[in-house]
């Protein structure tokens, strides 16, 4: 049996990788940097998802400024801490590796486009599925970030992917949004940082509750 889909792109941070916890303790040392709170990792599983600089926005207090200098500032400060402890809790969601192996066995060409940025996007995918990805496409810089497709054009382009015969799988709005943006069928993993009601209200194609079952999608068994 042929496979349904030849390309799968991937989100990375609640998708192929449970990244919230230092995620989360990088933004909370910013916060308390600045004197701000500190927030829980619920809070962050909302927060996270469209790139860091949009995070940290997330967390300036209500009637704090957020200037130009504040958001130069509290990025470099984030970046320093988060490439510093970014595989201190770091973890692979449990299946997820077996399924990218099973992928690639079958001859899935495999992909990753995060809104991390791209110097911190290849390290951690290459530390936790080393040589599985064909490429790892982050955020660059003066280039919109996801849902904005062009970097999901550019990154099918590379690849030689069309889009009949492409995926796009993510946990958040946001995936499911570029998805449509590149003419993509979108599949919302269930085990990620945000809900089922949030992937279907955006109109995910298909949803999947374990690894195993994205695989069948993908494979068409």
């Amino acid at each position: 049996m042929s496979n349904m889909y030849k390309y799968v792109i991937f989100d990375l941070d609640g998708t192929i990788l449970n990244t919230l916890e230092d995620l989360a303790a990088a933004t909370n040392w910013v916060c308390a940097r600045h004197g701000w709170p500190a927030h829980t990792l619920e809070e962050y599983k909302r927060f996270v998802g469209n790139g860091a600089p949009k995070l940290l926005e997330r967390v300036v207090p209500e009637g704090v400024p957020v200037t130009d200098a504040l958001r130069r500032v509290t990025l470099e400060e984030f970046t320093q801490r988060y490439n510093a402890h970014k595989e201190d809790k770091t973890t692979a969601y449990p299946g997820v590796p077996e399924l990218v192996r099973r992928l690639r066995e079958a001859g899935v060409t495999l992909a990753v486009l995060s809104n991390k940025p791209h110097e911190a996007a290849w390290p951690v995918v290459e530390r936790y599925y080393p040589g599985l990805f064909h490429r790892v496409q982050g955020a660059l810089p003066d280039v919109p970030v996801k849902p904005d497709s062009t970097l999901l054009r550019r990154l099918m382009e590379d690849l030689g992917a069309s889009q009949d015969d492409t995926l796009f799988v993510g946990d958040s709005n946001v995936d499911i949004r570029t998805a449509k943006n590149g003419g993509l069928v979108s599949c919302g993993v269930l085990w990620g940082f945000r809900t089922r009601a949030e992937l279907e209200a955006e109109g995910a194609d298909h949803l999947a509750a374990a690894p195993e079952e994205l695989g069948d999608l993908i494979l068409g068994q």
